[in-house]
Protein backbone atom coordinates (compact mmCIF):
# COMPACT_ATOMS: atom_id res chain seq x y z
CA UNK A 1 0.00 0.00 0.00
CA UNK A 2 2.86 2.36 0.79
CA UNK A 3 4.30 1.79 -2.68
CA UNK A 4 1.05 2.86 -4.34
CA UNK A 5 0.86 6.00 -2.22
CA UNK A 6 4.50 6.81 -3.00
CA UNK A 7 3.92 6.41 -6.76
CA UNK A 8 0.84 8.62 -6.53
CA UNK A 9 2.73 11.25 -4.54
CA UNK A 10 5.65 11.30 -6.99
CA UNK A 11 3.44 11.59 -10.06
CA UNK A 12 1.34 14.27 -8.37
CA UNK A 13 4.48 16.29 -7.66
CA UNK A 14 5.66 15.81 -11.26
CA UNK A 15 2.27 16.97 -12.55
CA UNK A 16 2.78 20.17 -10.59
CA UNK A 17 6.52 20.73 -11.06
CA UNK A 18 6.95 19.87 -14.77
CA UNK A 19 4.62 22.56 -16.16
CA UNK A 20 5.94 25.19 -13.75
CA UNK A 21 9.54 24.37 -14.72
CA UNK A 22 8.67 24.51 -18.41
CA UNK A 23 6.91 27.84 -18.09
CA UNK A 24 9.82 29.21 -16.05
CA UNK A 25 12.34 28.02 -18.64
CA UNK A 26 10.40 29.60 -21.49
CA UNK A 27 9.80 32.90 -19.70
CA UNK A 28 13.38 33.31 -18.47
CA UNK A 29 15.06 32.46 -21.81
CA UNK A 30 16.69 29.27 -20.53
CA UNK A 31 15.95 27.44 -23.80
CA UNK A 32 18.25 28.42 -26.72
CA UNK A 33 16.56 30.03 -29.72
CA UNK A 34 13.40 31.05 -27.87
CA UNK A 35 14.35 34.74 -27.82
CA UNK A 36 13.58 34.95 -31.56
CA UNK A 37 9.89 34.23 -30.98
CA UNK A 38 7.28 36.91 -30.45
CA UNK A 39 5.77 37.16 -26.94
CA UNK A 40 2.45 35.81 -28.23
CA UNK A 41 4.12 32.77 -29.82
CA UNK A 42 6.24 32.24 -26.74
CA UNK A 43 3.15 32.16 -24.51
CA UNK A 44 1.33 29.72 -26.79
CA UNK A 45 4.32 27.41 -27.21
CA UNK A 46 5.12 27.31 -23.49
CA UNK A 47 1.48 26.60 -22.65
CA UNK A 48 1.22 23.76 -25.16
CA UNK A 49 4.48 22.19 -23.98
CA UNK A 50 3.36 22.46 -20.33
CA UNK A 51 0.05 20.75 -21.11
CA UNK A 52 1.82 18.01 -23.06
CA UNK A 53 4.18 17.44 -20.12
CA UNK A 54 1.22 16.86 -17.79
CA UNK A 55 -0.27 14.37 -20.26
CA UNK A 56 3.06 12.53 -20.42
CA UNK A 57 3.14 12.26 -16.63
CA UNK A 58 -0.45 10.93 -16.60
CA UNK A 59 0.41 8.38 -19.30
CA UNK A 60 3.46 7.30 -17.31
CA UNK A 61 1.33 6.82 -14.19
CA UNK A 62 -1.21 4.75 -16.13
CA UNK A 63 1.61 2.64 -17.59
CA UNK A 64 3.00 1.99 -14.08
CA UNK A 65 -0.47 1.03 -12.84
CA UNK A 66 -1.02 -1.40 -15.72
CA UNK A 67 2.38 -3.04 -15.25
CA UNK A 68 1.81 -3.55 -11.52
CA UNK A 69 1.05 -7.22 -10.77
CA UNK A 70 -2.63 -7.72 -9.97
CA UNK A 71 -2.08 -10.77 -7.76
CA UNK A 72 0.03 -8.65 -5.42
CA UNK A 73 -2.99 -6.93 -3.88
CA UNK A 74 -5.56 -8.81 -1.83
CA UNK A 75 -8.84 -7.12 -0.87
CA UNK A 76 -9.62 -6.57 2.80
CA UNK A 77 -11.88 -9.43 4.02
CA UNK A 78 -13.84 -7.11 6.33
CA UNK A 79 -14.53 -4.73 3.46
CA UNK A 80 -15.63 -7.60 1.20
CA UNK A 81 -18.02 -8.95 3.85
CA UNK A 82 -19.52 -5.49 4.40
CA UNK A 83 -19.89 -4.92 0.65
CA UNK A 84 -21.59 -8.29 0.11
CA UNK A 85 -23.99 -7.60 2.99
CA UNK A 86 -24.79 -4.19 1.55
CA UNK A 87 -25.45 -5.61 -1.92
CA UNK A 88 -27.68 -8.40 -0.60
CA UNK A 89 -29.58 -5.93 1.58
CA UNK A 90 -30.18 -3.52 -1.30
CA UNK A 91 -31.16 -6.43 -3.57
CA UNK A 92 -33.72 -7.51 -0.96
CA UNK A 93 -35.17 -3.99 -0.80
CA UNK A 94 -35.39 -3.85 -4.58
CA UNK A 95 -37.25 -7.15 -4.62
CA UNK A 96 -39.69 -5.90 -1.96
CA UNK A 97 -40.44 -2.72 -3.90
CA UNK A 98 -41.05 -4.64 -7.13
CA UNK A 99 -43.42 -6.99 -5.31
CA UNK A 100 -45.36 -4.04 -3.88
CA UNK A 101 -45.70 -2.59 -7.37
CA UNK A 102 -47.11 -5.90 -8.61
CA UNK A 103 -49.63 -5.92 -5.76
CA UNK A 104 -50.84 -2.43 -6.69
CA UNK A 105 -51.60 -3.59 -10.25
Amino acid sequence: MAGVIMKFFITSMLMWMAPVAILYAFNHDLIPGITKLSPHSLTLLSGFVAVISVNIVIAFYIYMAIKEPSDKHEPDPAFLAEAEASVSQSAGKAGDSSQSLKKEE
